[in-house]
């Protein structure tokens, strides 16, 4: 089997645009098929691009434009109800370029990614919501809603936690699993909130979790996680916003401490509701021609802070695949070096959001052992395994991973069978 010389990616989100420009360093051809059109509104919502995430865009000179629309958030400040310092946590652990996780406006985010891959020549179109895939000669052939279609070597589903891909790839693929929480949040000016700006305050509230920063301007970003044991239909979701939205928020932060309450009130515009989903283990990734990366394959909830960084991760170490196998081969050498580590990922995250909704008994006995767990966070090894992630995309396979404080010196002059015992111990030690 020949390697891929073109490639369709199916969705424009985040992990598209990436997966576009990470196809054209390998020198393969893409185009990136968007089913909204070119031209979104709201005020959305706001993410954090952890070190790791910057690290593998600097792989495509694509990470300063990135940088210069967020602001650097290094740490996070852990609260109980009552106001009491439960501990601190590094988000992430910086490269020793000084670099340090970014936390930026997704709408912001996609924009810049956009722009990038316009001007590099990537082609995007919009309005093209796929609607079937199956095989054509050599490659695929993707359908759309419109009628249009589109043959390639092989098909990337980047379109996110609902993926289409998905289920063309595996029609037996569970759905997304509710994950029991909600989540809001919006931009608040002229609080009077006391902390340094970059540095993010979270609570454990009584009843909901809530977190906040300061941005440089001086305008307070907040967001909040609500507890819900069922997952809300549409016209619930819909009935939660407006004023009432905004009653029912005030009422579940009424007694704890910290600013929410002056928060809430003072944003003139909250975002939606929305339900959080997560994609922990699917049994199949690809097919011989189609293959899924980011939220479409595995994806944590926003409380592991990884969510943007693996599927930025994933194009680029797709990319480095295709680049230097036929594609059978290469999806068998990506799923194989990424599986452990975003599954381990999104296994943390899933108790991270446990602990976002604990119980009057579940609160003491996490608000007990909280502050030595985040003693020992910075050195934990999981903590490192996640955000000391490097990408050596001048690896032969173009599928080795390592951990940036464990990368052996000289490690580019290794042979191809070094490289591979190493990277395999390296995959052996993540966490399931």
């Amino acid at each position: 089997m020949t390697h891929a010389r073109s490639a369709v990616v199916i969705g424009g989100g985040i992990a598209g645009p990436v997966m576009a420009m990470a196809l054209q360093k390998a020198g393969i051809e893409a185009i990136v098929y968007e089913a909204r059109p070119a031209r979104t509104e709201g005020t959305g919502a706001f993410l954090t691009l952890a070190s790791n995430g910057i690290d593998a865009l600097r792989v495509l000179d694509a990470a300063e434009p990135v940088l210069a629309v967020g602001f650097a958030t290094p740490t996070i400040t852990l609260r109980s109800a009552t106001g009491k310092r439960l501990g601190e946590a590094p988000l992430g652990r910086p490269p020793a370029d000084g670099t340090t996780s970014h936390t930026l406006r997704r709408a912001d985010l996609h924009r810049v990614l956009h722009e990038q891959a316009l001007a590099r020549g990537v082609g995007v179109e919009h309005g093209k919501r796929l609607v079937d895939a199956r095989p054509a000669d050599t490659g695929v052939l993707a359908v759309f809603a419109d009628g249009s279609h589109a043959v390639a070597d092989v098909l990337i589903g980047a379109d996110g936690v609902h993926s289409t891909v998905r289920a063309l790839v595996d029609p037996a693929a569970r759905a997304p699993r509710y994950a029991g929480l909600v989540g809001t949040g919006g931009y608040a000016r002229g609080a009077g909130v006391e902390i340094q700006p970059g540095s993010f305050e979270m609570i454990f509230g009584k009843r909901a979790f809530f977190g906040y920063t300061l941005a440089p301007d001086g305008e307070v970003w907040w967001f909040a996680n609500l507890p819900r044991r069922d997952e809300p239909t549409r016209s619930e979701l819909e009935a939660i916003g407006g004023d009432d939205g905004r009653t029912r928020l005030l009422e579940l932060y009424a007694d704890d401490a910290g600013p929410a309450l002056e928060l809430i009130e003072g944003t003139p515009q909250i975002a939606p509701v929305s339900p959080m989903h997560t994609v922990a283990h699917l049994p199949r990734w690809h097919t011989e021609r189609m293959i899924l990366i980011g939220d479409a394959v595995h994806a944590p909830t926003p409380s592991s802070g990884q969510g943007a960084s693996l599927a930025i991760e994933d194009a680029v170490m797709l990319a480095g695949c295709l680049r230097d196998h036929d594609p059978q081969t290469a999806f068998a050498n990506f799923e194989k070096a990424r599986r452990p580590r975003v599954e381990g990922i999104v296994k943390r995250a899933a108790r991270t959001n446990a602990g976002k909704a604990a119980g009057p008994v579940g609160r003491v006995v996490r608000d007990a052992m909280l502050p030595a767990i985040l003693r020992t966070t910075a050195g934990a090894k999981a903590h490192r395994q996640t955000y000391d992630y490097r990408i050596d995309w001048d690896s032969r396979t173009g599928s080795e991973a390592t951990t940036g404080a464990a990368r052996a010196p000289g490690m580019r002059r290794w042979s191809p069978r070094r490289r591979r015992r190493y990277a395999a111990s390296r995959s052996a030690s993540s966490p399931d």
